[in-house]
């Protein structure tokens, strides 16, 4: 888990991408990801992001942001685009988006 939200005080917001991968060409959607990644954490806003993927294929990444116009340009950096319309293209069966406004975290972690 990179960038984990268990210190980000609300409220921020939540962007859930759920997806499943095709098969196609999966060492270009790895590269694809990490530069995501790191080109997603150097943007004004962004908090964090947390990743799973399960042996069915279907993965939810779940970016943190600021705020709402922190999304939009996201959303909109040249760079994200590309990866969006190679997504569907190739790289994504079906995936699904919500943007959340995060009121209150609440957490557990076992002390040793």
């Amino acid at each position: 888990m990179e960038g984990s939200a268990d210190t980000l005080k609300p409220p921020y917001y939540a962007v859930i991408f759920t997806s499943l991968r095709t098969d196609v060409d999966s060492s270009g959607y790895e590269k694809m990801a990490d530069r995501m990644v790191e080109l997603g954490s150097m943007q004004p806003g962004f908090l964090g992001v947390e990743s799973a993927r399960g042996a069915d294929g279907i993965g939810i990444t779940v970016s943190y942001w600021a705020s709402l116009e922190a999304i939009r340009s996201w959303r909109e950096h040249f760079e994200h685009r590309i990866a969006q319309e190679l997504g569907r293209e190739k790289w994504y069966q079906w995936y699904r988006l919500h943007i959340c406004r995060v009121e209150t975290m609440i957490g557990f972690e076992r002390g040793e």
